[in-house]
């Protein structure tokens, strides 16, 4: 399969890029500095700019599928999701490229606490997404936007606080809301079930939240 890859050199990209190379599938990855890429001799790079619309185009034409780790790299106002994604969706339509599967986060949609207890409910909700993570938040939530308003084959995983730790092999999904005492999740499993992603379709055109 050819896919281009979007975010690729963050720490969640990295993953989805080193399972791709060892799926044997044909990589194209848009970096802004690939001589730092460790993997750049596994792939095809296009060097350049997610803001580019010329470079987007060249990363994404021809591929079966599209794959992005793109986010904030603090907790300031950086705006990439909402400069970058529309690019990407553009860029695709005009290539006829249909399939998305982008990283996401919980807060990409309102009720994503509607399961947990109450007290945890309402800190997240009223205190951390309206002050620590109020940018990053709103940066999600124009991802979610972008992608439910294109006419493409998307999938956003949204997961709770991701972890550098090993993953389990395991999660859980849901469509409404995280799960029961969902907190964390290994970047690494949520490369894994992105990589489903390209096999199946039970998700597309919907925002799933994905946990331990």
């Amino acid at each position: 399969m050819k896919i281009a890859i979007f975010g690729g050199s963050g720490a969640t990209g990295r993953l989805l890029t080193r399972r791709c190379i060892d799926g044997e599938h044909e990589v194209t990855a848009l970096l802004r500095r690939p001589g730092s890429f460790d993997m750049r001799g596994h792939i095809h790079v296009v060097e350049g700019s997610v803001f580019d619309a010329n470079a987007v185009e060249r990363t994404v034409a021809g591929a079966d599928a599209v794959l992005s780790a793109l986010g904030a790299h603090s907790l300031r106002r950086e705006d990439v999701l909402e400069r970058a994604v529309p690019v990407i969706v553009a860029a695709m339509q005009r290539k006829g490229v249909r399939r998305i599967i982008v990283l996401g986060s919980a807060g990409a949609r309102d009720g994503a606490m509607a399961r947990q207890a109450g007290w945890r409910r309402w800190i997240v909700e009223h205190v951390v997404n309206r002050t620590l993570l109020k940018w990053p938040v709103a940066s999600q939530r124009a991802q979610y936007a972008a992608l439910a308003a294109s006419n493409l084959d998307w999938t956003m995983a949204m997961p709770p606080m991701l972890t550098h730790g090993s993953g389990r092999g395991r999660w859980r999904v849901d469509a409404e809301a995280l799960p029961p005492g969902a907190s964390r999740i290994a970047r690494e499993d949520v490369a894994s079930f992105m990589m489903q992603q390209l096999e199946e379709r039970e998700w597309v055109g919907k925002g799933v939240y994905v946990s331990w």
